[in-house]
């Protein structure tokens, strides 16, 4: 497999140094991306340069992942208006066995093949290294006059929103340059990889090594993705789609993927998935050919969740998708978590209803029109409930007056009502 050839068909190529697909056609490669630990998950943004890792190791080359642990304790003002919290090191150290464990599902660190993936902590070679070695050894030789002309310094200190540029953050540049550098002299590294917003730093790197030792540097940078509404890709309205099911859960994240437009669809599914170019042309003559079926959004969800998750996460996911549009059955309904629960019913409409009056029992009709107002009257209820349009539960309620009662509650703690087909009501006890 050819490398470049691979990313540019699938659209992940934005700028790439003169020399970088002969020096790659010519022998293994050993390349590295850096991730920022400033939390303990992966998020959705990270996934390109992730993606870029896994098909540059199936390309048969060596891929390093550097947690940035010193440059973490910096911040980048790359792409940035505001200077960033800075991280202690047992955080640090904490996020990056949790980044490994995560790309461990993308790269292969644990084989004796040769090119099997490495995670390196830039901490671990600038922890010694005194602020004065720094500046005269690695300092004289990149002028701040070049500094200076990046496009991430030049945005901060032209913006008009922006508080400056403080000394730390104009440092950060050198200190990722020095990081190729020392990677390039002890692990052979030739290749940095990244988005493009850090052309920037990634040539500062490559500058640093023909200066001082000559040695052989290349750079290639990824698009930074984004929707096709110009919105930004890999935000919802909670925040970040994390890839640990803590923060963002297996059916939040599938549902992400399942609902993006047919544009971004077609355009992610050959970022963020490894399947054929012959595939996903087929997958793309199905999207036109019937664009309500949804198919590239289906298998761009399904396979971007097993691969982050897993085949039984994936399959929990489309099961508890279904429960709000399909026949779901009360068993179904019964298996979800209650974070999944809580999930689907998002945005119906909800009630508090007091444990106690469950305890003791309370009339379907009692519940269901006094103490919360899913029916305007008992009359109306009795009917539906006659007609067959309730249901507890995701099961008929066959009797308007049946008793309710704690046993009836999922998780624990809530109840689902439908009335009709579509109108969905959640019940929580307090």
């Amino acid at each position: 497999m050819n490398f470049v050839e691979e990313l540019t068909w699938r659209g992940m190529i934005h700028d790439i140094m003169p020399g970088t697909e002969e020096q790659l056609q010519k022998e293994m490669t050993t390349a590295y991306v850096g991730i920022d630990p400033t939390a303990d998950s992966l998020h959705i943004g990270h996934l390109v340069s992730v993606m870029i890792l896994k098909h540059f190791q199936r390309a048969g080359h060596k891929p390093i992942a550097l947690v940035g642990g010193a440059t973490g304790m910096i911040g980048d003002p790359s792409m940035k208006s505001q200077e960033r919290k800075l991280l202690d090191e047992e955080t640090l150290r904490h996020n990056q066995e949790a980044i490994k464990k995560q790309l461990s599902k993308f790269l292969d660190f644990e084989s004796d093949a040769p090119n099997a993936a490495e995670l390196v902590n830039n901490y671990d070679w600038m922890k010694n290294f005194t602020f004065l070695d720094f500046i005269r050894d690695i300092g004289k030789y990149i002028t701040v006059n070049y500094m200076m002309a990046k496009d991430s310094v030049k945005k901060r200190l032209g913006g008009e929103n922006s508080s400056g540029l403080s000394f730390t953050e104009f440092s950060y540049q050198l200190v990722q340059g020095y990081d190729f550098l020392w990677l390039n002299q002890h692990k052979n590294c030739k290749l940095q990889m990244g988005g493009s917003d850090q052309w920037g730093n990634i040539t500062t790197g490559t500058e640093l090594i023909r200066r001082t030792t000559g040695g052989e540097a290349y750079a290639l940078t990824c698009p930074l993705i984004t929707k096709a509404d110009g919105g930004k890709f890999g935000k919802t309205e909670s925040g970040n789609v994390w890839l640990d099911p803590r923060y963002t859960s297996p059916y939040k994240f599938y549902q992400f993927w399942l609902n993006v437009s047919d544009i971004d669809a077609e355009r992610y599914i050959k970022i963020f998935t490894s399947l054929s170019r012959e595939e996903i042309e087929e997958l793309v003559a199905e999207q036109q050919a019937a664009p309500h079926l949804r198919p590239l959004q289906k298998r761009l969800a399904r396979e971007v969740t097993v691969m982050v998750h897993s085949q039984e996460a994936y399959e929990a996911a489309v099961e508890a998708s279904g429960i709000l549009f399909g026949n779901a059955t009360a068993e179904q309904l019964r298996k979800l978590d209650e974070e999944t629960l809580l999930a689907v019913f998002e945005g119906v409409p909800r009630f508090e209803v007091g444990r106690e009056e469950l305890r003791q029992g309370i009339k379907a009709v009692d519940l269901l029109t006094e103490k919360a107002a899913v029916f305007p009257s008992k009359g109306e209820m009795r009917k539906t409930v006659q007609g067959g349009g309730v249901s507890l539960n995701k099961e008929k309620l066959a009797a308007f007056d049946r008793e309710i009662t704690e046993a009836d509650l999922l998780n624990g703690r809530h109840l689902i009502v439908q009335r009709g087909k579509k109108n969905y009501f959640l019940l929580t006890a307090k």
